[in-house]
């Protein structure tokens, strides 16, 4: 494997990008551009970690391809009801998105990417396809609160500093949402109680009960709480 080369901390790229997000926050690729200027080593601390777990050990020696897995509606159509794969299935359909529907939006972001060995691209790609999966896990939904909320616990889950950016900036910025606060302190708790998610065998989770797989992931109940939709935001299709 050719080693990661280390990344640059570039401070005025992420406040360039988190203006325009505070300014369209639907724009996701600027949520990219963020995570890449301030990552700086998270993203090899991250690989190290999951190379040596024994999910991640097979997924690099099957050279699989999360994503792929993602797109085959009807094989995820075809498994049972209230399965992780099936509440998948649902989610995006209802939030009219695609699996590879981030793929686009993180590629602008990504500095240099021929540079990295091939375990640790495929590393990274599947921690952002599996970003819908923990949707669907944690119960936090595609809306204001609920993204800012999976943020927070995404920064409780991998240290990303530039993820821990983006969700200190949406703590500040969603005070005047009764109760998002709260939410999103208790988020970061959740993340600190549930198990490593990047390291789980996620294929292999997608034909269990949803129930069951938030059991085994330790992410407890899902959180009730009244979405705020931004202004571009899909109408969603209940």
């Amino acid at each position: 494997m050719t080693k990661p080369r280390r990344r640059r901390i570039r401070p005025l790229d992420a406040w360039k990008g988190i203006r325009a997000l505070l300014r369209d926050p639907d724009d996701t690729r600027q949520v990219f551009k963020i995570v890449d200027a301030l990552s700086g080593r998270a993203g090899e601390r991250i690989f190290r970690r999951f190379r040596a777990t024994a999910s991640g050990t097979r997924v690099l020696a099957e050279q699989r391809d999360l994503l792929q897995t993602l797109c085959q509606r009807d094989a995820l159509a075809a498994l049972p009801p209230g399965s992780l794969g099936r509440s998948y299935l649902d989610f995006v359909t209802r939030e009219q998105i695609t699996a590879d529907g981030l793929v686009a939006a993180s590629q602008e972001a990504r500095e240099q990417v021929e540079e990295l060995g091939a375990d640790y691209r495929r590393t990274m790609e599947r921690l952002r396809d599996m970003h819908d999966l923990w949707h669907v896990v944690s119960g936090y939904g595609r809306d204001l609160v609920g993204e800012a909320s999976l943020l927070t616990f995404t920064f409780a889950q991998t240290w990303n500093p530039g993820v821990g950016f983006i969700a200190a900036v949406a703590y500040l910025r969603i005070g005047d949402v009764p109760g998002a606060r709260g939410l999103l302190r208790e988020a970061f708790g959740r993340g600190r109680r549930a198990a490593w998610l990047p390291g789980e065998d996620w294929e292999a989770l997608l034909a269990l009960p949803l129930d069951e797989v938030r059991s085994r992931l330790r992410v407890g109940r899902p959180p009730r709480y009244e979405g705020v939709r931004s202004t571009g935001a899909p109408t969603l299709a209940y």
